[in-house]
């Protein structure tokens, strides 16, 4: 099995090919090792675990408080979103209103509506009145 240099697209040599396989092979060794090491029962790794104890609890709370936070703002961000809906509907409602009320005390529109109640417009203008006070003797 000849393996080809890529690099410079020659085969390597059987010595490199075996140095290659042996340094991987210890690789491989010293990972399952450490491993090992970390997850036996050992007075070490249990010492280390009971002394880490605290600050994993911590980790975990940690954990627990930014969810919560996430929630939390993703929440205010949905009432927000949903509020600024309800002010543009709103907005939208009291321009209508608005507008149509501009229409309706218009004093033609006014004047079609007393008129169908039997009022009609004066023609003339309003004469004003004096009263004279009588001086008593």
């Amino acid at each position: 099995m000849s393996r080809k240099n890529t690099f410079r697209n020659e085969e390597l040599s059987e010595d490199i090919q075996t140095e290659m396989s042996d340094a991987v092979e210890e690789k491989v060794e010293e990972t399952q090792n450490f491993l090992k090491n970390i997850l036996s029962p050992g007075k070490l790794s249990t010492y280390l675990v009971t002394r880490n104890l605290p600050f994993a609890a911590f980790l975990a709370l940690l954990g627990l408080v930014y969810i919560s936070n996430r929630h939390l703002a993703e929440r205010t961000v949905r009432k927000i979103d949903r509020l600024g809906r309800e002010v543009k509907e709103l907005s939208w409602d009291y321009k209508s209103l608005s507008a149509e009320l501009m229409k309706l005390t218009t004093q033609t529109e006014i004047a079609k509506r007393a008129d169908s109640l039997g009022l009609r417009e004066r023609q003339e203008p309003p004469i004003k009145l004096e009263v004279l006070k009588e001086k008593n003797k």
